[in-house]
Parts: C-alpha cells; sequence; structure tokens
C-alpha cells in the first residue's frame, strides 16, 4: 500500500512539542509533505528564535516517519517564516561577532570532511547555460587530475541528473549519510535523486536550505580536490547561506554576452564581494553561433560584452564557449562534451577554463566569514 500523508500525520502524533507537549501533528507545524515512493520530504514550520530548540524535535520526527513500512529516506527541515525578535536578532548579532581586540580571528565556516576546495558556479539569471558549464568544467577539471564532485544546488529546477546521464536513487549508507552517485569519474548529488523529475518544489527559502546544507553535509564525498557547486540564479538565500556555513574558495560567474545578462552578472559579482568570496572568473556562454551548413559566424546575443564587464570589474575572464548544437544535444543526452568528445574545440574551451580555475584556487583555501544582519 502506497504511503499518504495521513500515514505520515499519525506517525508524527508521537512526537511531542518540548513547551506544550502536544503532538506534532496536532500542532499544524507540519507543511509541505512531499511523498516520492519510499522518500518523503516535509517541514516543520517554527518562529526563528526556536531554532535550538527545535532540532531535537527534527530529529524525532525524522525517526518517527523513517519506521513507516515502505520509506527509505527521510528529509525534514525547519522553516522559520516569522523574523525574531529585534531583542534575539542582536543578542544573535553580538554572538556572531569577530572577538573584539587586535588580531581576534573572525569564528570559520566549519568544512566539509574530506573536501579541500568548494567552488560555487553561478549566474544572475537563469537561461545562461550555469548547469552545463557546471558539468563541463567539473569533467574537464577530473581531466587534469583532480578528484572531483559535483552538488546540484538548484531545488527548483536540478539539472545536473539528466546533463550526467543518471538514473536511479542514491543509497543511504549509515543513519542520515547518502553515498553520492558516480558519472565520469565524479560522484555526484542533486535533488533531482530524490524526487520524481516531474514533482514541482513548492518551498520556502528555509526548507530550500535546509536540503542544500544536508546535502553538503550528509553525503559522504570521500577524499575530493575540489566540490564544484551548480548554484540557482540569482543572488538570495542559497547563494548567502552556501557563503557563510561553507569557506568557499571561489566563484564562477556564468553570462551570455548581452546587455540584459551582464546586468545580472554584474549583481552576482557584487554579492560574492560583499560576503568576501573570491571570484575566479567570468564565463562568456553563447558567445557566438557558427553555422554548421555553412561555417558563418554569428553573434545572436552580441559579443565581448563579458570579457568587457570582467575587465571593468577587475576580476579574470576566463574564456569564451560558443552556442553549439554539439553542446546541446551531448547535455540532452547526458554527455558532458568534455567527456563524450575530448578533442572537439568546445571541450579544449572548457579545459582551457578549467586551468585557469585551477590556477585561481592555489592558495585559495579560506574560511568564510559569518554574515551579520544588523
Amino acid at each position: 500500500m502506497a504511503l499518504t500523508q495521513a500515514d505520515i500525520l499519525r506517525a508524527l502524533e508521537l512526537v511531542k512539542l518540548p513547551a506544550s507537549g502536544q503532538s506534532l501533528a496536532a500542532s499544524g507545524r507540519v507543511n509541505n509533505i512531499l511523498i516520492d515512493g519510499g522518500k518523503v520530504i516535509f517541514a516543520i514550520g517554527i518562529d526563528a528564535t526556536e531554532a535550538d530548540a527545535m532540532e531535537p524535535v527534527r530529529r524525532q520526527a525524522e525517526s518517527a516517519v523513517s519506521g513507516l513500512p515502505g520509506v527509505t529516506q527521510v528529509l525534514v527541515g525547519l522553516t522559520a517564516d516569522k523574523a525574531p525578535s529585534s531583542a534575539a536578532a542582536q543578542a544573535r548579532s553580538q554572538a556572531h561577532r569577530p572577538a573584539p581586540g587586535p588580531g581576534g580571528p573572525p569564528p570559520k565556516a566549519a568544512g566539509v570532511p574530506g573536501v579541500k576546495q568548494i567552488i560555487a558556479v553561478a549566474s544572475g539569471k537563469g537561461g545562461v547555460g550555469k548547469s552545463t558549464t557546471t558539468a563541463n568544467l567539473a569533467v574537464a577539471l577530473s581531466v587534469l587530475g583532480l578528484k572531483v564532485g559535483v552538488l546540484d544546488a538548484d531545488i527548483y529546477g536540478p539539472s545536473v541528473p539528466k546533463i550526467f546521464g543518471i538514473t536511479g536513487k542514491p543509497k543511504l549508507i549509515s543513519g542520515r549519510t547518502l553515498a553520492p552517485m558516480e558519472a565520469y569519474g565524479l560522484k555526484i548529488m542533486s535533488i533531482g535523486f530524490l524526487i520524481d523529475e516531474e514533482t514541482p518544489m513548492i518551498w520556502r527559502g528555509p526548507m530550500v536550505i535546509s536540503a542544500i546544507t544536508q546535502m553538503l553535509r550528509e553525503v559522504a564525498w570521500g577524499e575530493l580536490d575540489v566540490l564544484v557547486v551548480d548554484m540557482p540564479p540569482g543572488t538570495g538565500d542559497a547563494q548567502l547561506t552556501m557563503a557563510q556555513q561553507t569557506p568557499l574558495a571561489g566563484a564562477v560567474i556564468v553570462s551570455t554576452p548581452q546587455d540584459l545578462a551582464l546586468l545580472d552578472a554584474r549583481r552576482g559579482v557584487a554579492m560574492f564581494r560583499k560576503v568576501e568570496v573570491p571570484i575566479l572568473g567570468v564565463v562568456e556562454n553563447m558567445s557566438y553561433f557558427i553555422c554548421p551548413e555553412c561555417g558563418h559566424r554569428s553573434d545572436i546575443f552580441a559579443h565581448g560584452g563579458a570579457r568587457h564587464e570582467a575587465e571593468r570589474l577587475g576580476v579574470p575572464f576566463l574564456g569564451e564557449v560558443p552556442l553549439a548544437m554539439s553542446i546541446r544535444e551531448t547535455s540532452d543526452g547526458g554527455r558532458p562534451i568534455v567527456a563524450s568528445d575530448p578533442d572537439s574545440a568546445h571541450a579544449k574551451a572548457y579545459l582551457a577554463i578549467a586551468r585557469q580555475v585551477q590556477a585561481g584556487l592555489s592558495g585559495a583555501v579560506r574560511a568564510a566569514p559569518r554574515i551579520v544582519i544588523e
């Protein structure tokens, strides 16, 4: 018999809230229940000031649902829709400040065990080829001899499973730890492995953050030289959370050449600079198009805009990648072009970008700052 939301709520009747003793199911806090085969995902609504007190409740809820017949994986997040009181916010702000006095080091964000460096591939807007760039950059870094992982942090639109041609579900190793999927010598994790590809992710920001954090820290990545994170488009919660909770070694910004895309790429650069994450460089994707029939070149989205923007902002320009049918075909087919056609001009363009990223990562291990909002 298939799992239902009623089954989930019955299991949660056994979980009691610490202050009132009321059952979690009866409290009205459980929302966004998603059931995909044996995978169960839901959120527990809290006030932002309750985060620490409600963490044991989250674990109990996860355990209760895990015990249901047919359940193979449970993901539970705490979502805070209500802002904390000004007094509580000020107290936490003071607690997160670096120790006063000369030479006091800022608090360090915890790294991921076994992962030497983490980089974010980001864009200010969608549709610029960020996920394709992520996949081919990761394969190219592997070709250069690095041990590489890929984290698909685009919760609303996960593309990595399709680009790498991966189907199936990750295995639960022990407790809450998942084994990453593997392809082309890479270790890969995406929310797309845990849900049906047609299931819409109708989640609030805190639930998205919880999912990204769990995929980052509750996956057996093993020993990696670099973890490449495919960020969701924009400059919102996901990017700020990665910068706050993860020691990012740098960010790669992907843009197309036209002015509208460059405006958003500029915001991406500014956001990472604000949280003191180094900009490894800018990639101009869909830089130009060469007709496969006649060889004529067309600058469909203009040309050179990302290079000029990188120069204006004082960040490295990593290179141009053309708008090419072969890149589209190999991405749709689950065969990144760097792996499927390594001698092509397009694969060599990604390899050249990867060499610059590798050079930029030299000596770039750093602790991310704590973000203080006043």
